[in-house]
């Protein structure tokens, strides 16, 4: 006699549809849940691998993560049954990418900068100090730079005699007389001293430099006393911001007296244009060289902007104790190199 299958339980068809469509979901959640929020960047590089779990051992097939503007997908392959699932908005904030670049801190900076000199200072007696910045100030580097150290300017006081200069002028409401663009043509560019002596007095001697680098934000710099203005001491970093000064757009110069630096700054006599010029080419520079009496010794200075890769960059190389000025200036130029070098590498 034919057996009569039994009865089934009411419902047990839409309990069973409702297992295989939670049993589904699970394994969505346990191999796609990382994609909806922030996600393991080691995990990113690895193959899909089969998950187990409450469900036990289930392999699904999975295709391998695929980046799309910094987020992983979810699993395209459902379960027969398996409702899909909408990507990410578009709009939605992507999570950081391993290849995103970080951003160098300046402490690398001044390491790297650091370590590019070390060779040549452990085979000098001379000091030497540099500092170097782009020109937007996004990236900077310094090295030998102590506080309480300073360095005789020699002649890139001359820079800070032109801005203060520049400064009285403005604040008179004036343009400079044809008897100031003269010493200040001879005095920048062919560094000429009597020029600059002349410029002392009208600025006011050294109070006048000292009021005028108040404004101008050089606060480790002191002008020489009793008109010795090459003895004015200075850092590299004071440097570098009166070269902002300068060169840049936010400063207590106006447009009109930062054009007109930059000119004179832009036209040095040949012969006088070695310095940081070696690590590109300079779109204005100022040096500065003088030997002490008392010890037969160098100093050498250079400070202007140069161009690398179309890009701009300030910087200031002041240093002492050279047995001779050539030696300085081989020195100064390998600094210059360092420091550029240092912001681009």
């Amino acid at each position: 006699m034919p057996r009569t299958p039994p009865a089934r339980r009411p419902g047990s068809s839409a309990r069973r549809r409702r297992g295989r469509h939670l049993s589904a979901a699970l394994v969505l959640l346990m191999t796609g849940c990382a994609a909806v929020g922030g996600f393991d960047a080691a995990a990113q590089s690895r193959p899909a691998q089969p998950r187990a779990g409450v469900l036990g051992a289930l392999s699904l097939p999975v295709s391998p993560p695929v980046m799309e503007a910094g987020v992983v997908p979810l699993v395209h392959t459902l379960l027969p049954g398996t409702p899909s699932l909408a990507r990410p908005s578009p709009s939605a904030a992507p999570q950081a990418s391993r290849s995103t670049r970080q951003a160098v801190l300046p402490a690398d900076r001044d390491r790297s900068l650091s370590d590019k000199l070390h060779d040549v200072m452990a085979s000098t007696s001379a000091s030497l100090s540099v500092a170097v910045m782009d020109l937007d100030g996004t990236s900077r580097a310094r090295y030998g730079v102590t506080a309480g150290r300073t360095y005789d300017t020699a002649s890139i006081v001359k820079v800070d005699v032109l801005a203060a200069l520049l400064l009285r002028a403005q604040d008179e409401h004036r343009a400079l007389t044809a008897a100031e663009r003269s010493y200040a043509s001879s005095m920048i560019r062919v560094s000429d001293n009597a020029a600059t002596d002349a410029l002392w007095g009208i600025i006011g001697g050294a109070a006048g430099l000292d009021a005028a680098n108040r404004r101008l934000g050089l606060g480790a710099t002191t002008a020489g006393a009793g008109g010795l203005w090459g003895l004015t001491q200075t850092t590299a970093p004071d440097q570098l911001t009166l070269l902002s000064a300068v060169f840049g757009k936010k400063s207590v110069l106006t447009a009109s007296s930062r054009s007109y630096a930059r000119s004179l700054m832009g036209r040095i006599a040949d012969g006088q244009d070695w310095g940081v010029s070696a690590a590109g080419p300079a779109v204005g520079l100022k040096n500065g060289w003088l030997p002490r009496t008392a010890t037969g010794l160098w100093d050498v200075n250079s400070i202007g902007e140069v161009t690398v890769d179309g890009h701009a960059y300030l910087v200031a190389v002041v240093s002492k104790g050279h047995v001779s000025m050539a030696k300085g200036v081989a020195l100064v130029e390998t600094a210059a190199k360092a420091a550029v070098s240092a912001l681009t590498t």
